[in-house]
C-alpha cells in the first residue's frame, strides 16, 4: 500500500490522529525535504526510515518504489506541508503505482486553499484551483486565459513574488476585482486581506511580506 498523508501547513495540532498512526506503522517514509520532516516526526515520536522524494528525483526513484512496494512494504508520502500532489510531488508517483496494479490510499487532512476559500467570502460553490503560476514562460498566456473565467479562482503565491503577481492580476482582471489573499495559514501571524485587487496591493506595499500566499481572485461576472 501506498499512503499519501497530509501534514500540517503550520500548526502541530492540524496533524490527524490518523496520518500519525500510518506513519508510525508504515516501513518507509517518502519526505519530499527529509530537515523539513525530521522535527515533525520527532514530534509525534515517529522513527521509521525517511528517504528524500522531490521533484528533483522523483522521475529516478520511481521505479525502485514500485519495487519496493511489489516487494510488501508499506509507505507514506508526505510533502513539507499539506497533501502530497497538491502543487507538490506526488502525482507521477500515484499514476505508476496505479498502473502496477498496486493500492492507494490518500489520507483526508491539511490543505491550504480550503481554508483560504472557504475565509475569502468569495463564492466557493465552483472554483478553479491553479496553484502555482508558471514563474517565466506561459504566464502571460495562462493569466489572459483566465480573463473571462466566472468560478472564483485559486493561486498560490511565494512572498517574493507576490506583489508582482497582483500586479499582473490587476492588468489581466482589474483593479476593482474583489479577492482575498491569506498567509500563514494556522499560524501565529495569519492574516487574510479581502477587497479589491488594488485595495489589497496597497496594504501590501505598506505591510511586511512572509510567508505562504494564497490568492483567491472573484471571478468574471
Amino acid at each position: 500500500m501506498l499512503y499519501i498523508v497530509p501534514t500540517p501547513i503550520g500548526n502541530l495540532e492540524d496533524m490527524t490522529f490518523r496520518a500519525i498512526n500510518v506513519l508510525k506503522q508504515v516501513d518507509i517514509i517518502l519526505a519530499e525535504d527529509t530537515r523539513t520532516s525530521a522535527p515533525l516526526l520527532k514530534h509525534f515520536g515517529i522513527d521509521k526510515k525517511v528517504f528524500a522524494h522531490h521533484q528533483h528525483n522523483e522521475h529516478k526513484a520511481v521505479q525502485e518504489i514500485i519495487r519496493l512496494l511489489k516487494e510488501g512494504n508499506q509507505i507514506a508520502l508526505i510533502s513539507d506541508a499539506g497533501t502530497p500532489a497538491i502543487s507538490d510531488p506526488g502525482f507521477l508517483l500515484v499514476r505508476e503505482t496505479i498502473k502496477e496494479g498496486l493500492d492507494v490510499q490518500c489520507l483526508p487532512g491539511a490543505t491550504a486553499f480550503v481554508p483560504a476559500l472557504v475565509n475569502s467570502g468569495l463564492p466557493n460553490d465552483r472554483f478553479c484551483f491553479e496553484g502555482f503560476l508558471p514563474v517565466k514562460k506561459g504566464r502571460q498566456t495562462r493569466l489572459k486565459s483566465l480573463a473571462e473565467e466566472k468560478r472564483t479562482m485559486i493561486f498560490y503565491e511565494s512572498p517574493h513574488r507576490i506583489l508582482k503577481t497582483i500586479d499582473e492580476f490587476i492588468q489581466v482582471f482589474g483593479p476593482e476585482r474583489q479577492a482575498s489573499i491569506s498567509r500563514e495559514i494556522s499560524k501565529m501571524y495569519e492574516e487574510t486581506v479581502r477587497g479589491t485587487l488594488e485595495e489589497i496591493k496597497q496594504h501590501f506595499e505598506t505591510n511586511p511580506i512572509k510567508g505562504e500566499f494564497v490568492c483567491c481572485v472573484a471571478g468574471h461576472e
